[in-house]
C-alpha cells in the first residue's frame, strides 16, 4: 500500500467510499433479487407457452396432412395463395425493473372465413380448420417469441448485475476495508510518534 496516502482527508474520503460502496451493494442486492423473481414468473409462462407452442404447432401439422389428402396439394396451395392479408405486428416496448424487454403486438392473424380470400365454394371445411389451427400457430410463435426473448435479457442483466454484487462484496468493500484500516493504523502510529517527539522536546526544554 505504498501509494496509500495516510492523511486525514484520505482516510475520511476512504470511509465515504466504504459508505457508498455498501448502500449501492444494497441496493444492487435488492434488484438481483428483485430480477430473479421476476425471471421465475416469466418461466412459469414460457412453459405455458412452450406447451401451448408445440399443441398448436402438432395440431397445425396433423390439419395440413389431412388436408392434403382430401383436396390435394395443389388446392392446399391455391387457398393458401388467396390470403389477401397478411398478419402485422407491431414491436413494443416495457419496462421490468430497470430492463427493457419487447412487447409483440399483433393484429390480422385470425380471420374470418370471408377474409381469408379463398371462399366457401370449391373448397371443404377441412381448409378452414387447416387455417385456423395455421392461425392459431401463428398466435402461439408470437407469444412465444415475447416470452422467450423478455427470458434472455431478464437472465443477462441477473448475470450483469450479480457480477457487479460480486465484485462489490468480495473485491471493492474488502479493498476500501483494507485500506481504511491501514490508513488508520499509520495515522495511529504518526500520532504516537509526534507525541512521542512532543514528549522529547519537553522534557529538553524542562532539563
Amino acid at each position: 500500500m505504498a501509494d496509500i496516502k495516510p492523511t486525514r482527508s484520505e482516510f475520511i474520503d476512504t470511509k465515504r467510499k466504504i459508505k457508498l460502496s455498501q448502500n449501492g451493494y444494497k441496493i444492487l442486492k435488492m434488484k438481483r433479487d428483485g430480477l430473479i423473481m421476476e425471471f421465475f414468473k416469466i418461466l412459469e409462462q414460457a412453459r405455458d407457452t412452450r406447451g401451448a407452442l408445440m399443441t398448436n404447432y402438432q395440431r397445425a401439422q396433423e390439419m395440413m396432412a389431412i388436408a392434403n389428402t382430401i383436396e390435394g396439394s395443389i388446392g392446399v396451395k391455391a387457398a393458401a395463395f388467396s390470403v389477401r392479408e397478411n398478419p402485422e405486428i407491431t414491436l413494443k416496448s416495457k419496462n421490468i425493473m430497470g430492463v427493457v424487454v419487447p412487447q409483440i403486438e399483433s393484429t390480422q392473424v385470425r380471420k374470418g372465413i370471408a377474409d381469408r380470400g379463398y371462399g366457401v365454394i370449391g373448397t371443404t371445411p377441412v381448409i378452414d380448420d387447416t387455417a385456423k389451427a395455421f392461425e392459431e400457430l401463428v398466435e402461439a410463435i408470437i407469444k412465444s417469441a415475447e416470452i422467450e426473448t423478455t427470458m434472455k435479457r431478464l437472465l443477462n442483466e441477473i448475470e450483469s448485475t450479480k457480477r457487479r454484487v460480486n465484485a462489490l462484496e468480495f473485491k471493492v468493500i474488502p479493498n476500501l476495508i483494507s485500506t481504511r484500516d491501514f490508513i488508520k493504523m499509520r495515522l495511529d502510529e504518526m500520532e504516537r510518534e509526534e507525541l512521542f517527539r512532543l514528549k522529547k522536546i519537553k522534557a529538553r526544554t524542562q532539563a
